[in-house]
């Protein structure tokens, strides 16, 4: 027999199947918080409690694809730092159904969020969320703390926090970005040391406000 054969008599109703699913982790910084977006159920299972945005995955659709559209479909948001996380497949992780899903997480900087305005979606402090005993449907505090520990550990050696702060910004607020992540203080000396090779000067100032005008810079095309 040959392989054209075998896959044209092969009986793909012999195992059972599970779905498959994507949710997202989008993280942005507002109010000096890092913060994450969850949904508010209004359907079961779990309804009324917060989730993270998800979605089925099509058949002709690829992993990646689905998390861009969980996304799409409820910010609106496009061409972001999306990086893929996690699998969960614990047995009874959904009470629905077997489901597999592959998790991801998200940045974008606070000054291109634009939520709808049912209500539904909205962002919560990453703190908040990993303090609720109840509340958070099915496995999605841990999927919203495997995400943070991530950008934690990986701020430190690449360059995820420029996803966060808008396209031109000054280093005071880079460096408060990268403390928020950290959750640690830094001095200004070695970080601006640091980053130094990161960006770029550019020739405008801040103005309009009580502190000494702050020269504003922008990411490095070659960054990231």
């Amino acid at each position: 027999m040959t392989e054209e054969e075998f896959l044209k008599s092969y009986d793909s109703t012999r195992f059972e199947k599970p779905s498959a699913a994507v949710d997202t982790v989008l993280f942005t910084i507002l109010d000096e918080t890092l913060q994450v977006l969850m949904i508010r159920r209004e359907e079961h299972p779990y309804r009324g409690q917060l989730s993270l945005p998800g979605v089925f995955v099509g058949m002709e659709e690829t992993l990646d694809a689905a998390a861009e559209r969980a996304l799409h479909q409820k910010t609106g948001l496009s061409d972001i730092y999306l990086e893929q996380l996690y699998t969960w497949g614990a047995v009874e992780r959904d009470p629905r159904m077997r489901i597999i899903s592959v998790s991801y997480y998200a940045l974008v900087s606070s000054e291109r969020l634009s939520l709808p305005e049912d209500g539904t979606a909205r962002f919560y402090p990453v703190e908040e969320i990993l303090e609720m005993a109840d509340g958070v449907a099915f496995d999605h505090r841990e999927i919203v703390a495997y995400g943070r520990e991530r950008i934690r550990s990986k701020v430190s050696w690449s360059d995820i926090a420029f996803a966060l702060v808008p396209e031109e910004f000054t280093l005071p607020q880079l460096q408060r970005v990268y403390e928020i992540l950290l959750g640690q203080k830094l001095y200004k000396a070695n970080f601006r040391k640091k980053i130094a090779e990161k960006i770029v000067e550019t020739d405008k100032m801040t103005s309009g406000d009580a502190h000494r005008p702050s020269r504003i810079y922008r990411k490095r095309e070659e960054a990231m």
